[in-house]
């Protein structure tokens, strides 16, 4: 018996569905990171617009905090993005194996990222408080 045949193999069908998920996953840091992108300039728009209409008011009031709840959503897209390749290095490593584990934790703690910036995003956006 050669070496050849004691290697473990894996199902090709597990490869690309690894490859689906961490495209997915690219694809939702992106969308997070565009949407902190658009949520920073929408607040140096309305602070443009006032200056434009010479108002000592922002034409929105607000609190002032979009830019920083943009910020926080672009560093989460970046981090997800990160997590998400070695996400898929690790469970490309365990198939190879034969040995793959499911991990929740940090998907947990990305899901509760994004809800706490969700939290922050509607406590920014109800009036008066």
């Amino acid at each position: 018996m050669s070496t050849e045949e004691n290697k473990p193999t894996s199902n090709p069908s597990d490869h690309l569905a690894n490859e689906r998920t961490f495209l997915a996953w690219i694809r939702t840091s992106v969308a997070i990171m565009g949407f902190g992108f658009v949520v920073v300039k929408f607040a140096l728009f309305i602070k443009q617009i006032s200056l434009v209409l010479n108002t000592k008011q922002t034409v929105l009031p607000g609190k002032g905090y979009s830019t920083q709840i943009g910020i926080l959503l672009v560093a989460i897209g970046a981090f997800m993005a990160l997590y998400s390749y070695l996400r898929y290095r690790n469970t490309e490593k365990q198939l190879l194996n034969k040995a793959y584990k499911p991990s929740q934790l940090p998907s947990l703690l990305l899901t509760l990222a994004i809800v706490i910036v969700g939290a922050l995003l509607v406590i920014y956006l109800i009036p008066g408080l």
